[in-house]
């Protein structure tokens, strides 16, 4: 798999990965989302979310795709994306949905995350996409900055059930 400049590998997610990338993705979550949220609704997201067997069915999916970022043999991010039919919101032929896009806090700042943006942006265009959307949580500014700042623009909302509340996602997208 292709290295860049910073020393980052990225490699598909597959079922052997799986216990790892659970980690990853339980520990990201809970950096991302512990501080504004209710402990009972993170606890109950992790639980449903981020469990194996939804984890493992989420790798079986044909239209599902996992690219995890490593350093130093280290599984330091991930990014998600989907095709058409397990896209959450849109369902558009002609477009890309990034569903997750998670760096450890420790790496946040080196560039890992806009590898696995760049990554998921080559995937969509290599697939004839005419563009990539996806949600970010509105109480989130610095992720909302880093897509901005990649070419993202709002262009909606959607509600996102977690736990006892219903927040809500802005849709962002950009076009290819």
């Amino acid at each position: 798999m292709p290295i860049d400049k910073t020393g980052i590998r990225l490699k598909k997610a597959h079922k052997e990965n799986l216990d790892s990338l659970l980690e990853l993705a339980r520990l990201a979550f809970l950096q991302a989302f512990t501080e504004n949220n209710k402990p009972e609704n993170v606890k109950s997201y992790l639980a449903t979310a981020f469990s194996i067997g939804q984890l493992s069915k989420e790798l079986d999916e044909k239209a599902s795709l996992f690219m995890l970022a490593e350093l130093d043999d280290e599984i330091v991010g991930y990014v998600k994306v989907n095709l058409t039919p397990a896209q959450t919101d849109i369902h558009d032929p002609e477009s890309l949905e990034i569903a997750r896009l998670y760096v450890l806090e420790h790496y946040l700042g080196l560039g890992v995350g806009k590898i696995l943006l760049d990554w998921a942006i080559d995937f969509a265009k290599q697939n004839q996409k005419r563009y990539v959307w996806l949600g970010v949580w509105e109480h989130n500014p610095r992720a909302i900055r880093f897509y901005e700042k990649n070419g993202f623009s709002k262009f909606g909302t959607h509600p996102f059930p977690f736990g006892d509340e219903i927040q809500t996602d802005l849709l962002m997208k950009k076009t290819l």
